[in-house]
């Protein structure tokens, strides 16, 4: 409690945003927590033998109660529209988002019959490119996007909740626009940074080129096709295409380098506030994207120690950058991105320096470097691994080998983008360097392609809990003793949190191989049943084009969530109408 109080209060202030979130208190609830949040801080100023001797206890419950109350502030109260399901919509864009295979998407702000709404609009891709420098009237298909089914499958109603969003929209006819006189300055540079990604689009590098360019330096993967993305994920370097720490790292020691170098000496000695505050203008011109803002706030506080000539404490650095980013917005919590992030700092704290000591001593400064970056990640994707195989369940042993394979030549990689990027944005292009660049990128996905085609030891569907998780950490944080001293102890303490965690994995496993349940999906218009028996699974459904998302969405979440070992998937006619199961009879369509 003395050495990190800052760290203790946020994970009692994030206790109590989940627990508010799970149990949902209404107003006057919060309203009593409130009041007792006053009275429990009013108690550090009395002084009192008793009281002081529970403060920790007081400061904890403080914190707990604080995450609750902000956490219903921040939460989106929906409150239901009037709109009909065929509406005509006004709107305006604030975002765009992923496309898919029939429809491109906006977040927008839509107004019809008089009520505004913030809502997703599914434009047809017949229909050509929206933008921020007009308004658009257009007949659309009004929804509310639905609960899932079952809790195992991802809830897309909630995630969409979290960012105020509780309605879907669907264009396929005429869209009308015109100009819009009050563009905001936002709204301005958002149309900017549009600009820089049709000038890319226009370019002549291959597709894969200008989407992977776009992706690294603009947080733009809204296009990139499937396959690539696929490659990523599989090869375990999807952090190396996301905007993350790495790339804010990179960006800012451009900024500093230039600063430091080609400036005076009045100039050089506020390089690093100079690049901080160049970093965030980057963050603002890609559109304040969660993983930008969190790691430009992170560095921002670790380089605001040295600014105050305080020694760089990265627990606290994470800790305030947590608080800041919490308050603001609590939801940000449950952002997978946001969890990833903050771990895997965590784990290059915790397992770096024990890591790094098992290499060799370094005999240059080109080995050091390679030494630092392999241990960074491996310490980076321990602490992660968890939740990895929580969230995504799958896990690919080659992915630790394709990092140390791509990740000493990512900083490379992040300035020669960062280069192209920044000429696009002021419309010079060299086309001997787009040559370049796209054969660099066309060697590097082939290279991610090779990793990812390893299937002998890519393992998907792999069922992992909230418990299988909190043991698996309890692994990692005994690792860190074993690596700095290997001795009886050490080894007895890992075996034993090995032990407890192979335990509690096998009774789930255990606990589920004896359930057996019929259950239906409804996908689209395809029906699926589901017959589980111990540890087998038989899923039954008609031919549909829709094959490959009810694998995505249905059996795999059900065969990890379920923990079954082996699945046959029986195609039946479109004749049948039913399907007898024991005694009972299932619809089928």
């Amino acid at each position: 409690m003395k050495k990190q109080p800052l760290l203790i209060a946020v994970i009692c202030f994030i206790i109590g945003i989940f627990f508010q979130d799970f149990f949902n208190l209404e107003k006057d609830s919060i309203i009593g927590i409130v009041f007792l949040i006053i009275f429990l801080s009013c108690l550090f100023y009395v002084k009192n033998t008793f009281l002081f001797k529970i403060r920790n206890l007081v400061f904890v419950i403080l914190f707990f109660f604080i995450g609750v109350s902000v956490h219903y502030f921040n939460s989106n109260h929906f409150q239901k529209t009037n709109v009909k399901t065929n509406s005509t919509i006004v709107f305006k864009l604030s975002k765009k988002l992923n496309s898919n295979e029939k429809y491109k998407k906006y977040e927008v702000l839509a107004e019809a019959e008089n009520q505004s709404f913030e809502a997703i609009v599914n434009v047809d891709k017949s229909l050509g490119d929206l933008d921020f420098n007009h308004y658009y009237q257009a007949k659309a298909y009004i929804v509310q996007p639905k609960k899932p089914e079952y809790n195992f499958q991802f809830d897309y109603q909630k995630y969409l909740s979290r960012n105020n969003i509780f309605y879907l929209c669907y264009i396929n006819g005429e869209i009308s626009s015109a100009k819009r006189q009050d563009l905001s300055f936002d709204g301005k540079i958002k149309q900017k940074r549009l600009d820089v990604l049709q000038r890319i689009d226009q370019s002549e590098m291959s597709a894969k080129s200008r989407e992977f360019l776009k992706g690294i330096i603009l947080a733009d993967r809204t296009e990139m096709d499937a396959e690539t993305v696929q490659d990523f994920n599989r090869s375990g370097l999807v952090h190396f295409l996301a905007i993350s720490g790495t790339h804010i790292v990179v960006i800012f020691g451009i900024f500093y380098f230039l600063l430091a170098r080609f400036s005076s000496i009045y100039i050089r000695k506020y390089a690093i506030v100079s690049s901080l505050v160049f970093i965030w203008i980057f963050a603002f011109f890609i559109g304040f994207g969660s993983s930008v803002v969190r790691s430009c706030m992170m560095l921002s506080v670790y380089f605001g120690y040295v600014i105050l000539q305080r020694k760089p404490d990265l627990l606290h650095s994470l800790a305030l950058s947590a608080w800041i980013i919490l308050l603001i917005d609590t939801q940000q919590i449950f952002d997978v991105g946001f969890q990833l992030s903050f771990l895997a700092v965590w784990g290059i704290y915790w397992l770096n320096q024990p890591i790094l000591k098992y290499f060799p001593k370094p005999t240059n400064y080109v080995k050091k470097l390679l030494f630092n970056t392999v241990s960074i990640s491996l310490s980076a994707q321990i602490a992660t691994l968890p939740l990895v195989l929580y969230y995504f369940h799958q896990f690919s042993l080659v992915s630790t080998i394709a990092n140390f394979a791509i990740v000493p030549f990512s900083e490379i990689i992040i300035v020669f983008s960062f280069v192209m990027t920044g000429l696009f944005a002021v419309n010079i292009e060299f086309g001997f360097l787009d040559f370049i660049y796209d054969e660099l990128i066309k060697i590097l996905l082939k290279v991610i392609h090779w990793f990812a085609d390893f299937d002998a030891v890519f393992f998907e569907n792999i069922s992992f809990s909230i418990v299988e998780v909190l043991f698996f950490f309890i692994i990692i944080y005994s690792l860190r003793f074993l690596l700095e001293k290997c001795n009886q102890k050490s080894i007895y303490r890992f075996a034993f949190t090995v032990f407890l965690f192979l335990s509690v994995k096998i009774s789930f496993d255990v606990y589920e191989n004896y359930k057996n349940e019929v259950l239906v999906f409804n996908y689209k218009k395809t029906s699926v049943i589901a017959v589980k028996n111990g540890g087998n699974a038989l899923f039954i459904m008609n031919k549909s084009k829709n094959e490959e998302n009810i694998r995505k969405f249905i059996v795999n979440p059900y065969i990890s969530s379920r923990r079954i070992k082996h699945y046959q998937i029986k195609y039946v006619s479109d004749s049948v109408k039913t399907v007898k199961i024991d005694k009972d009879k299932y619809p089928i369509k």
